[in-house]
């Protein structure tokens, strides 16, 4: 696979990691469900609903619901995902299912829509000690595309003045103090998920934490 992916390789990729997602849920109970993600304002199930809303709109649609919240994009993804949840986890797990492979998304580049899967991905297992983490392939481009804007998340500005570098994979970024660690590790700090700096070595690794600290 080469460093540049297509939109074709990108989503295939986010396909896998769903339908990898959707494995890992089947064998959860109803307090697993109910569990807090990492995503500190939704439980597991708001979180895997989120997903499924995240795949099933539009841009226009989009458009529509943004306007309706009034540009509270807090409300309008609480509206969606409210769509989405089913009337029990086994309903919210089914509607997940349906989306395993839609290229529904939004305005910006397929990186951002692979990263949201990969992301939440971890902010449901990692609560739950799920061990499973997403392929190589899939977090290295998200890993760049993080590093090079802030967009979704303030990637770029969590690693200013900052040298990043994978232990397990390709991806490095920045200069200034080095923060090493695994790509996975690497990819959720630059969302701003404090929990994963533990995992992260380097002397630029206190201020990455700080800023972790002030995006959550």
């Amino acid at each position: 696979m080469s460093d540049v992916l297509s939109r074709d390789e990108l989503w295939a990729l986010a396909h896998a990691e769903r339908a990898a997602l959707a494995e890992d849920l089947a064998g959860l109970d109803g307090g697993q469900w109910e569990r807090r993600s990492l995503c500190d304002r939704w439980t597991v199930r708001e979180t895997v609903a989120h997903l499924t809303a995240a795949a099933s709109v539009g841009r226009l649609r989009w458009v529509a619901s943004v306007l309706a919240a009034r540009f509270d994009f807090g409300r309008h993804n609480d509206r969606r995902l409210a769509e989405q949840m089913g009337a029990s986890p086994a309903e919210t797990l089914e509607r997940f299912r349906r989306i395993i492979n839609s290229t529904t998304s939004t305005f910006g580049p397929t990186e951002a829509w692979l990263g949201e899967v990969v992301i939440h991905a971890q902010d449901i297992r990692r609560p739950l000690g799920i061990a499973r983490t997403p392929s190589i392939e899939a977090l290295t481009p998200v890993a760049r595309f993080f590093a090079g804007r802030d967009f979704t998340v303030a990637g770029r500005s969590a690693i200013e003045g900052l040298r990043v570098e994978a232990t397990d994979g390709p991806f490095a970024a920045g200069d200034g103090p080095l923060v090493t660690g695994t790509t996975v590790a690497l990819m959720m700090a630059m969302a701003g998920r404090g929990a994963y700096c533990d995992d992260l070595t380097g002397p630029g690794v206190p201020t990455l934490r700080e800023r972790c600290a002030a995006a959550g």
